[in-house]
């Protein structure tokens, strides 16, 4: 039985689909809030994790341990590394790296945690097919497929962008996606990681993040609905 674990860092990302939730019941673990019901038939945990790679690493692990979760999606906003996506556009990770993992100095690429067997960690295909079909249906023509950039850092300036995307050659970045990757992985569970673009990572950051969160999330927030309805229909 497919039960999949839908991840968001921050309340704005995953009000609209708690609001979305049937027969929902919480729990509390790691002062994390898990809400269990059914999202468009489909069996689903959602839950807030909390800014940052090792509070999504937590909840990802909890999810896999604790719910017995089939699949995840880690859904919300990020911002653009590249000139093509702009604020509103979706980007459906082919797969997560690190851009602040750094053990250069013991001879492993920029981005590689020792002791595991890829610098990025990859997506299931299953599920980049489906959240691709799902993000096209919410805003057509604005969906790429790539690399997600993550790390310990909220970017907002020029020079740091361009050494993300020189370092990991990623569409987009942002705080959560490849800690819920590389636990995904570990675990052997199918994931995805879907982002709509908040912000263009640079000296207007500031100002746009504001603006467009809200609008941001709530158009991920859509597609993770469509997916999870995707999910439902393989499994009939």
């Amino acid at each position: 039985m497919t039960k999949l674990g839908i991840i968001g860092a921050m309340t704005v990302e995953v009000e609209t689909l708690k609001e979305s939730l049937e027969n929902m019941t919480a729990s509390t673990r790691t002062g994390m809030e898990f809400y269990e019901g059914k999202l468009e038939g489909l069996d689903v945990v959602i839950v807030q994790c909390g800014v940052g790679k090792v509070n999504a690493a937590m909840c990802a692990q909890i999810l896999c341990s604790c719910y017995g979760v089939t699949h995840l999606v880690n859904t919300g906003i990020a911002g653009s590394l590249c000139a093509d996506l702009d604020i509103g556009d979706l980007v459906v990770s082919r797969d997560a790296m690190y851009h602040d993992f750094d053990c250069n100095a013991f001879g492993y690429p920029s981005g590689k945690v020792p002791g595991m067997d890829v610098i990025a960690f990859p997506a299931d295909e299953t599920m980049i097919r489906y959240a691709f079909a799902a993000a096209e249906a919410v805003n057509p023509g604005h969906t790429k497929i790539g690399r997600v950039a993550s790390g310990d850092q909220f970017v907002a300036e020029k020079e740091l962008k361009n050494k993300i995307i020189e370092r990991t050659q990623g569409l987009c970045t942002e705080m959560e996606g490849a800690a819920i990757a590389q636990t995904a992985y570990r675990n052997g569970v199918p994931f995805v990681i879907l982002r709509a673009i908040s912000d263009k990572a640079d000296d207007s950051a500031e100002m746009d993040y504001p603006t467009f969160e809200r609008i941001a999330a709530h158009r991920c927030a859509q597609v993770t609905k469509t997916l999870a309805k995707q999910l439902k229909e393989a499994n009939q």
